[in-house]
């Protein structure tokens, strides 16, 4: 054990998960990869879970924090804050929310603990739909939403929550239907469910579940669901913290997969925003955002720093087109690796968009969880010089592939030879 190592466990809660036998510490990095303690270089397919969206040390951002920090670190939302209100210009206009306000937050937690204070103030309901498998933070009324109890450390709760079936396609009573079908038998247990209860205040639920190992529905499943809130005048609120920004490929948002009946009521966002600074927020109607009748502030959301790495980023990954670079390198990489997962007993399946790629491990002639493959995977890719996630849902046997978005197409292929070399070596 090395005497960070140690150190660390001293001080630590026990529940602060590392990952690795023997935990590495990254001292810096540069465009796609990283480096430790010990100098050894890694090809970063996780981005710090998904937040170094555009590159490590990217010239842009870093030139941004430094002069802003040279003029002024911190004044809070009571002050007017330039950079603050110029990136939630931005955002709004993108959000496709019709009179969206933003309001910044330090995380993705906070964004949809906000997002959950509004809908319920709004609704006068405590009452929240939330999916199967879902994962939205660590706060006590994000937990008491999550639908994957591996993150669920307490069942209590501010709120009375009712899980909806349809965010994993391949497994569940309703895998073996059609696509069309799926979400027919979907709507219908949601149709269902709210016979039995108070009218919900909102469904709250992420286009690609992250946590849960990049699991999704049918395209078009929430604009059905909306039908249904949209008669019983439930909000519903996407939680885009995994998928916005373009990573996905097809979409800016995920919810554009679902918007045929029109944008979600809230956005909640965060991590690749930021490109690693602390920045989340929620985008939503007016009417909405407006609806607490007491004070509120944020004593470190829209930081000025913050925001002008904000501005900075979201500014290089469009003028980059790095929606459009997820797509097509992200698409080449997904084929790569279901050709490899092709020759593997331990893959059940490799799914995902764009560079949000999930590779769900099973034991062996089974369709049985395997999360001690996904761990011994995620070793052997370690030492092969490639960093990736792991998640999932009853057990964590998803290998999370979610690399910067100006991924490289040799970059793309080093990884996935890697990845291959690793799951060649646990067979």
């Amino acid at each position: 054990m090395s005497g960070l190592h140690h150190r660390h466990l001293a001080v630590s809660p026990d529940w602060l998960a590392l990952y690795y036998r023997r935990p590495l510490e990254i001292t810096h990095g540069e465009g796609r990869h990283v480096w430790d303690a010990d100098g050894n270089r890694y090809l970063d397919f996780f981005g710090g879970i998904l937040t170094t969206m555009t590159a490590h040390a990217l010239p842009e951002v870093t030139k941004a924090v430094s002069e802003q920090a040279g003029r002024i670190i911190h004044s809070s939302t009571l002050y007017l804050n330039r950079p603050m209100v110029e990136l939630a210009e931005r955002i709004a206009t993108l959000s496709g929310i019709p009179e969206a306000r933003v309001f910044f937050t330090t995380s993705g937690t906070e964004a949809n603990d906000t997002a959950l204070l509004l809908a319920t103030t709004y609704r006068r309901s405590n009452q929240i739909l939330a999916m199967r498998n879902s994962y939205h933070g660590r706060s006590f009324s994000a937990v008491s939403i999550t639908g994957n109890n591996a993150w669920s450390p307490t069942s209590l709760s501010p709120l009375q929550t009712l899980y909806v079936h349809g965010g994993v396609r391949n497994r569940g009573p309703y895998a073996h239907l059609g696509d069309g079908e799926f979400i027919a038998a979907c709507v219908a247990d949601l149709e269902d469910l709210l016979g039995h209860t108070r009218s919900p205040a909102a469904l709250i639920a992420e286009p690609i579940q992250g946590v849960g190992g990049f699991t999704s529905p049918p395209d078009g499943l929430y604009a059905a669901f909306r039908e249904v809130l949209n008669r019983h005048g439930i909000l519903w609120i996407s939680d885009e913290v995994q998928t916005g920004w373009g990573r996905s490929g097809e979409h800016f948002w995920g919810w554009q997969a679902h918007g045929r009946n029109g944008p979600p009521d809230i956005l909640t966002f965060a991590k690749g925003i930021g490109n690693g600074m602390s920045v989340g927020g929620v985008v939503a109607r007016a009417d909405v955002m407006n609806c607490l009748d007491a004070n509120s502030i944020s004593t470190f959301g829209g930081s000025p720093v913050t925001m002008a790495a904000g501005l900075a980023n979201l500014s290089y990954l469009l003028e980059h087109d790095l929606q459009g670079n997820a797509r097509r390198v992200g698409g080449l990489l997904i084929e790569r690796l279901r050709a490899i997962g092709a020759t593997s007993e331990c893959v059940r399946e490799v799914r995902g968009r764009g560079l949000m790629i999930g590779i769900e491990l099973v034991k062996p002639g089974t369709g049985e969880a395997n999360p001690e493959a996904a761990a011994a995977v995620l070793e052997a890719a370690r030492e092969g010089g490639l960093l990736i996630g792991k998640g999932g849902g009853h057990d964590t046997s998803v290998l999370r592939i979610a690399p910067p978005l100006s991924l490289s197409i040799p970059e793309a292929e080093e990884g996935a030879e890697i990845l291959a070399e690793a799951l060649r070596s646990v067979r």
